[in-house]
């Protein structure tokens, strides 16, 4: 009897065993049918249905009676909160005497501490809580950062509020920081792509501009704790700020405590924001040569001045680079994967939202293809110039740009981030959604206008960082003065 119900006990197991595995069967078939097409299709006809509409989520803009601009978006899904502050600043307003002064004020103001805390107690007041203050000053704007945890929101605004209104640029601190800058002074020409970019930007706005003048040696010494509270005191005032905050908040009770934070805070009725410096061409129409003898390649930078975002162009430039640039561009195709000559190749508009950016193009290739790169370069923009792009080039630089435009919206921080730089720079709220009308409406036609309009081959600065004796041809070839550019560090041990 025993064994009986021990047989129909297997055999009931058995049977289950099967069912079981039958099911399974079927959904992998199931699952291996839905995954394999009927047919294989060439990736060019693939179609996909229309990028979805996308909508500024609700948030909430208001001004303290002492001129601080906040924003603040809810967004509930997760327990974390974010938040920015842009203070109306930058190192273009640093004395041409002392520059370096608005990097070594913007990482002191963090390492530095406060009137209640030293940047140690603040370290270890935000490691307990997995959360983060940072702040720097960049040409444009300074920044001030923070992200918490929801339920230590409280506590890192107050802190964040102390670093925003207290700093006291601890000398030690300050010293530091200064040193960390000499480091990177006596690093400068370790990277030839490092080069490049100083040196070109330098060949454009000119080597006294505030937009590419770099610390020396000398500019850092002059660096004194005192020109750092000076320069503090004339920015750094509640009217000079916008600050945004986005993720799991309240809002009326995020309003009520920010209120309390920064409602106190008295504007500095001294401190005026100079007028903006004026950026010029410098260069013009030249090869400008950086010697590397050490290089196997030659770093190759070309361009000349440009625009501003909110140009009525702005949309159809922007189609334009996509013409150029990206795996199906002209660049790419062209003078990578055609004429086999640069190991990486791009070209684009490169606009600034208040002073005149620049179009740049830039590529990496062995020495012996320099010269060849560079007619290559030229090439492509007269042929830009002097003749209509096709359809589908249109096609795909719009859709490139379109299909990029909905990360600008990933998080609600990237929307707040993104109004708040427009008021700063004093651009409509819904600027984006412009660009992405006008990109829309960008017609081959516009294209070729603004190819004619605003690249301007006989303006084009052409920066080669290489190996002079394995040029072959030489640069001379090119039929242009060659310029030797001196990248020697002032001050540095011989």
């Amino acid at each position: 009897m025993q064994w009986l119900r021990s047989n129909k006990l297997r055999r009931i197991v058995r049977v289950g065993v099967m069912a079981i595995a039958a099911v399974l069967v079927l959904a992998l078939l199931q699952i291996q049918l839905a995954a394999t097409p009927a047919k294989a299709r060439h990736y060019t006809e693939l179609t996909f249905p229309p990028l979805p509409e996308i909508k500024l989520p609700e948030y909430t803009r208001f001004e303290l009676d002492n001129g601080m601009v906040v924003y603040l978006l809810a967004n509930r899904e997760l327990p974390l909160v974010s938040g920015a502050a842009i203070i109306r600043t930058g190192d273009r307003f640093e004395p041409s005497d002392k520059v370096g002064l608005a990097a070594v004020l913007g990482a002191a103001m963090r390492t530095g501490g406060t009137k209640k805390h030293s940047g140690e107690e603040l370290n270890q007041l935000l490691e307990q809580r997995a959360a983060e203050i940072e702040t720097g000053i960049a040409a444009t704007a300074g920044t001030a950062v923070f992200s918490s945890l929801t339920e230590d929101f409280s506590t890192v605004l107050g802190l964040f509020e102390e670093v925003l209104r207290e700093p006291i640029f601890a000398p030690d601190k300050t010293e530091l920081v200064k040193t960390q800058l000499r480091g990177a002074i006596a690093r400068q020409n370790d990277e030839p792509e490092a080069i490049a970019n100083r040196e070109f930007q330098e060949l454009i706005y000119g080597k006294d501009s505030p937009y590419a003048r770099t610390p020396t040696y000398a500019t850092v010494d002059r660096i004194s704790r005192q020109e750092m509270q000076k320069f503090y005191q004339q920015y750094f005032s509640p009217n000079n700020v916008i600050l945004g905050i986005a993720g799991d908040i309240d809002v009326p009770a995020t309003r009520k405590l920010i209120e309390q934070k920064f409602g106190n805070w008295k504007p500095n009725p001294q401190g005026k924001i100079p007028p903006l410096p004026e950026a010029s061409q410098k260069q013009s129409g030249d090869v400008f040569f950086v010697s590397q003898p050490q290089l196997t390649q030659s770093y190759i930078t070309m361009g000349h001045l440009g625009g501003q975002l909110n140009s009525p162009d702005f949309p159809a430039l922007d189609v334009l680079s996509g013409v150029l640039n990206g795996f199906g561009g002209r660049l790419f195709n062209e003078v990578r994967s055609r004429q086999g000559l640069a190991y990486d190749v791009r070209g684009s508009w490169s606009a600034q939202y208040d002073f005149p950016g620049v179009f740049v193009a830039d590529a990496q290739t062995r020495s012996e293809a320099t010269v060849p790169l560079i007619k290559s370069l030229f090439a492509e923009i007269d042929r830009l110039r002097n003749n209509a792009i096709a359809p589908a080039e249109l096609a795909y630089a719009k859709d490139s740009v379109l299909n990029s435009f909905v990360f600008n919206f990933q998080d609600p921080s990237q929307t707040i981030a993104r109004l708040m730089r427009y008021e700063y720079y004093d651009y409509p709220d819904d600027f984006i959604f412009r660009y992405q009308r006008g990109v829309e409406a960008t017609t081959i036609k516009d294209v070729q206008r603004v190819a004619q309009k605003y690249l301007q081959p006989d303006k084009m600065v052409t920066l080669v960082v290489g190996n002079g004796d394995a040029i072959e041809p030489p640069l001379t070839s090119l039929g242009k003065k060659v310029v030797p550019v001196d990248i020697s560090i002032p001050g540095s041990p011989s």
